[in-house]
């Protein structure tokens, strides 16, 4: 079982854990609009996050929004967020180039990805992870964020897209 920090204090995830070389499970999200975003089986970059109301959450998605605007990956953040306060936070953001999908149904993208956090206060989000998989849905690059208030390593998720 997967493992991450939350302020320095050991918490575990559930789910499938997936690794670089796997193929990337084929999960449907729930948009801002509640149509269905695909996660998986394509080449993406799939950003996940505990929730788009935290800073250091905003700050990432604004930053992979800038980032996605210079190249032509698709990126799509996951959070279980509503899909509600995910279309008020990219209209209030200016979020305009990439997507986002709620995993609130069935937490199946959280379970298929291994990335639930399964105890302490978060538990029932998602941890803060990257994963960037290629036009054959094959994931060739992972991050598990060590600590789940900090955020990630940008340049490596980025040198992965090219």
């Amino acid at each position: 079982m997967a493992t991450t920090n939350l302020k320095g204090n050991l918490v575990n995830l559930s789910g499938t854990e997936v690794n670089v070389g796997d193929k990337a499970p084929v999960v449907n999200v729930v948009a801002q609009d509640l149509s269905e975003v695909q996660v998986g089986g394509k080449a993406q970059v799939i950003v996940v996050v505990p929730s788009l109301d935290t800073p250091v959450c905003a700050a990432e998605t604004r930053k992979f929004n800038e980032e996605a605007a210079k190249s032509d990956a698709e990126v799509v953040v996951v959070s279980m967020d509503l899909p509600f306060a995910m279309g008020r936070f990219c209209t209030t953001e200016g979020i305009e180039n990439l997507k986002v999908g709620s995993d609130f149904r069935n937490k199946d993208f959280a379970n298929a990805y291994g990335v639930l956090i399964a105890d302490g206060p978060l538990a029932g989000v998602t941890c803060r992870a990257i994963f960037v998989t290629d036009a054959n849905g094959v994931v060739t690059y992972k991050e598990i964020c060590p600590e789940i208030t900090e955020e990630p390593n940008y340049e490596g998720a980025l040198s992965a897209i090219n």
